[in-house]
C-alpha cells in the first residue's frame, strides 16, 4: 500500500500544556528543535497554533520520513500528516473524499474543532456534515468513541487542516528548555542511555568521554564515544565532544593507595575533572550512568563516596532501571552495537580484583590525601580536547 506524504504535518504536546505561565518558553523551545531537525529539507514555517503546531515544508515527504524526523525531537507526544483545503464546507468535503484511505476501516468519526468563530457551522454541525459525507460515499460503519479512524478537521481563519491516523512521538520536554550537563560518556552501553534520558528532559547535553592513553587501546575507545555521540545527535545531543586521557593519573593512583580503593579514587578524579569542563560549557549539572546495585562499586556507599567529590548535582537516571531494560532503549536507539566495539577506556585500564564495597567516606578522603588529587586533575584538563563530531 503506498505511504502516505503531504507537505504539512500536526503536532501535539503533552506535558508541555501543563506548563502554565511557562508554557510559551517550552513553545519556543519545541519550535527551534522541530525547525532544527527540519532545516535542510526545505523547512518554510513552524506554525505555533493554541496547543499544537502545524509544520510546513517546500515538497511533500513520505510518512516513513516524517517519523525518523519528528520521532526523535523530544516534546512531542503525537503527530499527524496534514492536509489544507479552504475553509469551506463544500471544499471540505471534497478534501476529505479524496483523501480517505483506499483501505476501510473497522469504524470511523469526524471530529472537528473551530477557531475561527465566525465560520458558519459549529463544531458539532461540522462533524455531522462531513460525517454523513464519508457514509454516503463509503457506507463505513460510524462509532463516535474509540474509532477505528478519526478524521480531524481544524478550522482556521484563513484555511482548514485535515489529518487522519496519529504517529507516537517520544514525550518529554524539548532539548533546551532545562539547562546544560555533563555526561560522562563511558563508550558502554550504560552511559549513552543515560545521556538520552537527560536528552528527554530538555537538557543539553555534553558528552566527556575518559580514556587510557597513553596505554592500551584507547584510540579504539574513543573512535566508538565519537560513533555513539554520531548516532545520538538526532536526539539533540551537542555535536561534540571531549576527550580526556587520564591514562598517566591512574597509573599514579595505582601506586599510592590500596587496590581495593582504586575505583573510588579513579571516579572521584573524573567527577572533579568532568565539572570543571561542564562549567566551562555553562552546565549544572553530571550525568552517569550508574545503576544501583549493578556492579560492586555502585553501592549507596560506593555513590556517597564518589559524589562527595563534586559540587554539582550528579544524576542518575538509570538508578533504578536493571540491566535488560537498559539494553532495550540502548538497542532501540542503536547505540548498543556501538558499546560492543573495540577499545579500552579507563574503566578498563589498571583494574583490581577486587573493589571495596562499602566505603567510609573518611577512609577515602584519608588514603586520597596520600595523592596530590589537585594536580591530577589540573594535568588530565591540560590535556583535555574539545572535538567535533
Amino acid at each position: 500500500m503506498q505511504e502516505r506524504i503531504s507537505r504539512h504535518a500536526v503536532i501535539h504536546y503533552g506535558e508541555i500544556s501543563l506548563k502554565g505561565r511557562n508554557r510559551p518558553f517550552f513553545e519556543r523551545a519545541l519550535s527551534h528543535a522541530i525547525a532544527q531537525r527540519l532545516e535542510d529539507l526545505g523547512l518554510q514555517q513552524v506554525e505555533r497554533l493554541s496547543g499544537r503546531m502545524i509544520v510546513h515544508l517546500e515538497q511533500p515527504l513520505g510518512a516513513t520520513t516524517w517519523a525518523e524526523r519528528l520521532g526523535t525531537v523530544f516534546g512531542i507526544a503525537n503527530f499527524s500528516l496534514a492536509y489544507l483545503a479552504d475553509p469551506d464546507m463544500d471544499a471540505l468535503r471534497a478534501a476529505i473524499l479524496e483523501l480517505l484511505p483506499a483501505n476501510p476501516p473497522a469504524s470511523f468519526r469526524v471530529r472537528a474543532s473551530r477557531d475561527d468563530k465566525t465560520f458558519p457551522l459549529t463544531s458539532p454541525e461540522i462533524e455531522r456534515d462531513l460525517g454523513a459525507a464519508v457514509y454516503e460515499h463509503t457506507q463505513w460503519p460510524v462509532q463516535l468513541k474509540d474509532a477505528a479512524l478519526v478524521i480531524q478537521v481544524e478550522v482556521l481563519r484563513h484555511h482548514a487542516i485535515l489529518s487522519f491516523e496519529k504517529i507516537e512521538g517520544p514525550g518529554g520536554l524539548p532539548v533546551g528548555a532545562s539547562g546544560r550537563v555533563g555526561l560522562l560518556l563511558s563508550g558502554g552501553i550504560d552511559s549513552p542511555v543515560a545521556g538520552l534520558m537527560l536528552l528527554k528532559r530538555g537538557c543539553h547535553v555534553i558528552p566527556i568521554h575518559f580514556h587510557s592513553r597513553p596505554f592500551g587501546n584507547w584510540m579504539g575507545s574513543e573512535a566508538r564515544s565519537r560513533e555513539i555521540v554520531r548516532t545520538l545527535l538526532p536526539y539533540g545531543i551537542e555535536p561534540f565532544f571531549y576527550t580526556v586521557p587520564i591514562g598517566r593519573q591512574q597509573r599514579e593512583i595505582t601506586v599510592q593507595i590500596p587496590d581495593t580503593y582504586r575505583v573510588i579514587l579513579y571516579r572521584r578524579l573524573m567527577v572533579r575533572i568532568a565539572e570543571r569542563l561542564t562549567r566551562r560549557e555553562k552546565g549544572k549539572a553530571l550525568v552517569t550512568g550508574e545503576s544501583l546495585g549493578q556492579v560492586a562499586s555502585q553501592t549507596l556507599e560506593g555513590i556517597a563516596a564518589v559524589e562527595q567529590a563534586a559540587s554539582m548535582p550528579i544524576l542518575r537516571p538509570l538508578v533504578g532501571m536493571d540491566k535488560k531494560e537498559i539494553v532495550a532503549i540502548a538497542e532501540r536507539i542503536g547505540t548498543y552495537p556501538l558499546s560492543l566495539m573495540e577499545g579500552d577506556d579507563c574503566c578498563q585500564f589498571l583494574m583490581p580484583r577486587s573493589v571495596v564495597t562499602r566505603p567510609r567516606l573518611e577512609q577515602v578522603l584519608d588514603i586520597e590525601a596520600r595523592t596530590e588529587m589537585d594536580r591530577l586533575v589540573e594535568e588530565a584538563l591540560e590535556q583535555a580536547k574539545k572535538q567535533r563530531v
